[in-house]
């Protein structure tokens, strides 16, 4: 072990030295990745309902000796994915102190490292230009900035479904068939983050049945894969199946969720293609977007010409295949499609922008090489005009925490029920902090009556006339039963309310 480690330094250290420009530009890519991912991440960092769910989860790790069994509930289908994202965080939290700063600098460091990864494969399969290029315009996408800097189970997935992409790869081209256990790690990391990651499975499996792997190398894959996605199967096994029965339910009757018209599935690839470049590239500008995509189409075609289909290189089909079953899969779905469902595609337009950069290197006139140099300034001014660290940071955590510390003064050491009303955000967020303090959060249930106290904090961030707690229907405050206001306050920009029973 210790010789291949120093053969690695070795070769580390011999490839900086024959590529000293190229390491000190990775080296700048790399610096701006860190800065944007990092820079005030406590301030703009989400932080609301959700992710105090995930951190009172992990943190009851270590205080409760309680290892989940399951991750995040799913928007649709009303399903759970693994907890393999709730281990990740646990180290974070812990070496924290408990903040939820922690898992977000942690998933910044995984966004970094898959600059990174974006520049060694985009060098490795097309050239150098091609690599530095990709990574730099992966590392300044505000879109990939803004889901590289909270802590959510989807924001890990870039990461883990590039290095299945690679790993397929090196099992399919090189024949290096140990990389099927990176594969197993790797994908079982992508479906715990989100279960779109699904849309990658054909073109793995494609890959692996060109590559012929042999057998007790698949087998490996698939036992490593089973052991992680363990936990998921045990928590089904204990709840009748209620995942298994979910995802039936969702396929078997579609539940609005499916297109099966052949015909609207093809209308709407390129949509669907639109918005990746709308999303990752645009700045969510519509009109570049639509130009931006019709110039990476033609960019592809001209690649195709230029090569023959014949003679394009393997590492192209890897990549057509991808975003190709990426594009059915979400033209089949018929649900609003958000940003973060894109996350295992991330990286693959930028390599994909790569690629063609590779063929028009060699071989063109000096003008087709100025316009696509051209055209990838124009991305990098347009990424940076729109850079999220141009606009105010949300201070969603520094909210959660003035407003919990002044309610726990307001309670005065006694027990306490909690309720917020919000459009998009609910009491975890709230309750991590009042727990983490000291506080005594009640769940009020109106058929436990000892979760029931003397006193209800309603934190409500709407506007005041639209709060109105007292005859609010949300369960929180319904189960508290008849109350009245005893006081009212603004803190940090929303009203909080002490209720009382009225009698």
């Amino acid at each position: 072990m210790k010789f291949n480690v120093w053969h690695l330094l070795l070769n580390i250290r011999d490839f900086i030295k024959q590529n000293k420009f190229e390491c000190f530009l990775l080296l700048i890519i790399l610096a701006v990745a860190t800065f944007f991912r990092l820079y005030k991440i406590d301030q703009y960092m989400t932080f609301l309902g959700d992710e105090g769910r995930d951190v009172i989860i992990v943190r009851r790790i270590f205080t409760e000796a309680h290892p989940p069994l399951i991750g995040p509930g799913t928007s649709v289908g009303n399903m759970y994915l693994g907890p393999l994202y709730y281990y990740m965080m646990a180290p974070a939290l812990l070496l924290a102190n408990f903040s939820p700063v922690g898992p977000a600098v942690m998933v910044a460091i995984l966004g970094v490292l898959t600059v990174f990864l974006v520049w060694f494969i985009g060098r490795k399969w097309f050239s150098k230009v091609a690599g530095l290029v990709s990574a730099g315009l992966y590392a300044i996408s505000p879109t990939v900035i803004i889901f590289s800097r909270s802590s959510w189970n989807p924001n890990i997935m870039p990461f883990f479904a590039l290095l299945s992409i690679y790993s397929i790869w090196r099992v399919w081209k090189l024949k290096e068939f140990k990389w099927m256990i990176v594969l197993g790690i790797a994908y079982a990391f992508v479906l715990q983050s989100h279960y779109l990651g699904l849309l990658l499975f054909p073109s793995l499996l494609f890959f692996w049945y060109l590559a012929r792997v042999p057998k007790h190398f698949t087998r490996y894959a698939i036992f490593i894969f089973a052991i992680l996605m363990s936990p998921l199967l045990i928590f089904d096994i204990r709840h009748n199946f209620i995942n298994v029965k979910a995802l039936y339910t969702l396929i078997a009757t579609h539940d609005g969720t499916v297109l099966i018209s052949v015909g609207q599935i093809i209308s709407k690839i390129p949509v669907i293609f639109n918005q990746i470049n709308t999303s990752l590239f645009a700045g969510n500008n519509i009109l570049f977007g639509e130009i931006l995509s019709l110039m990476i189409s033609v960019g592809c075609l001209y690649v195709i010409f230029k090569k023959k289909i014949g003679k394009l290189s393997q590492n192209y089909y890897l990549l057509i295949s991808c975003i190709g079953f990426g594009l059915v899969g979400f033209a089949v779905y018929k649900l609003p499609i958000y940003d973060h469902y894109f996350g295992f595609l991330f990286p693959v337009p930028f390599l994909m922008i790569g690629a063609v950069i590779a063929v028009v290197q060699r071989g063109n006139s000096l003008l087709v090489k100025t316009l696509l140099y051209t055209f990838c300034l124009v991305l990098a001014i347009m990424n940076l005009i729109n850079n999220p660290l141009r606009f105010q940071p949300n201070k969603q955590m520094a909210r959660s925490q003035n407003v919990s510390k002044f309610i726990l003064d307001q309670a005065s050491g006694k027990p306490f029920d909690l309720a917020v009303l919000a459009e998009r955000n609910y009491e975890d967020g709230y309750r991590y902090f009042l727990e983490l303090w000291g506080g005594i959060v009640m769940h009020a249930d109106r058929w436990d009556q000892k979760t029931i106290v003397d006193q209800l904090f309603v934190v409500c961030e709407m506007e005041e006339k639209k709060c109105d707690p007292t005859h609010s229907s949300k369960a929180e405050i319904a189960n508290f039963g008849m109350s009245k206001i005893e006081s009212q306050w603004q803190v940090d920009g929303v009203l909080v309310y002490k209720l009382v029973h009225s009698r």
